[in-house]
């Protein structure tokens, strides 16, 4: 019978799909988890790995093996959990990851009372784009993610926890700059700082503004942000302008709203922000308390709940 030890060696091979990285992710030597994992194939009869192939890959057979071995390291964690357990505290790990357009904004709002009120929890929390968390989320490499949503995914449950409207960030000397709003029709995507691709902020203004015109800002230039606040900074300086989410807005001082934020008109485009979890989590206390500590924490002009057509909430 395989050891938990030796089922972890199997996986993370799996995973990171080359041995040498397996053995330096769970701090052994490459001699040693490849010694282990050969023990396992020699106990049950048949090949895990196909070491001929590169990056590595499961055999046919290894590949139902390696699924079984998932499951039961997952039983085990949870056992092991059930142990540990303080019927009178919250406690154990717990891995979130949150998108870099909500993280700086959001993050600050609730992370110290969740700290306070729970200290008995370990929480580790990474920003991550949507593609790679969803990833992570179905491998069980993590427990909940802070995500703009509808995503669509069958195996995953999406808990929303408010709906965030759109605004314009507009250079001074843009045409823009002369009006108090602006209709999401006028917004054709000529002069317009974009996220680069992997951002779901991205793929969402895309959509509001049904972009067509790709000449962008500069003729000769194609640029595309990591962040919201190197495209603030560019908008700035020249005659462009940028979409932004209100909690982004708030972080601005009163003469930098007055100065570039523009609201969008009726029906006003929002996001869905949801707290998404794998339908079969079972670290469901860690998850209600940090849901809770979202929702007391979350200012109280951004709605719970979406009053406007459903054709305002724009997906990723």
């Amino acid at each position: 019978m395989p050891t938990i030890t030796q089922l972890e060696y199997i996986v993370t091979v799996d995973r990171l799909k080359h041995f040498g990285k397996a053995a330096l992710h769970c701090h052994v030597s490459q001699p040693s988890l490849s010694m282990q994992i050969q023990k396992v194939e020699y106990e049950i009869g048949f090949p895990i790995f196909d070491r001929l192939k590169k990056p590595i890959l499961p055999t046919q057979k290894g590949v139902r093996f390696i699924e079984q071995a998932k499951v039961v390291l997952k039983e085990n964690e949870k056992l092991l959990a059930l142990t540990k357990k303080d019927e009178k505290a919250i406690s154990g790990d717990f891995k979130l990851a949150i998108i870099p357009t909500i993280a700086p904004y959001l993050l600050p709002l609730f992370i110290e009372s969740f700290s306070v009120n729970y200290p008995k929890v370990k929480l580790k929390i990474d920003e991550l784009k949507t593609e790679t968390i969803i990833e992570d989320l179905k491998s069980d490499q993590l427990d909940a993610a802070l995500l703009a949503t509808p995503l669509n995914e069958p195996s995953l449950k999406e808990t929303p926890l408010y709906y965030e409207p759109f605004y314009l960030y507009v250079g001074k000397d843009h045409p823009f700059a002369a009006r108090k709003s602006i209709k999401e029709s006028d917004l054709d995507g000529s002069d317009m700082w974009l996220l680069q691709d992997g951002h779901c902020l991205r793929n969402q203004v895309v959509k509001i503004c049904s972009i067509k015109n790709e000449k962008g800002v500069f003729k000769n230039i194609s640029f595309e942000g990591g962040n919201l606040e190197t495209l603030k900074y560019l908008v700035q300086n020249s005659k462009s302008y940028t979409l932004i989410p209100e909690l982004f807005v708030h972080t601005l001082s009163e003469q930098e709203r007055k100065l570039y934020v523009k609201e969008i008109t009726q029906p006003t485009p929002h996001r869905e922000v949801s707290l998404v979890s794998r339908r079969d989590q079972w670290k469901s206390d860690i998850l209600l308390a940090l849901e809770e500590t979202l929702l007391s924490h979350i200012p109280k002009n951004l709605p719970l709940k979406l009053k406007q057509k459903k054709s305002q909430l724009v997906g990723i």
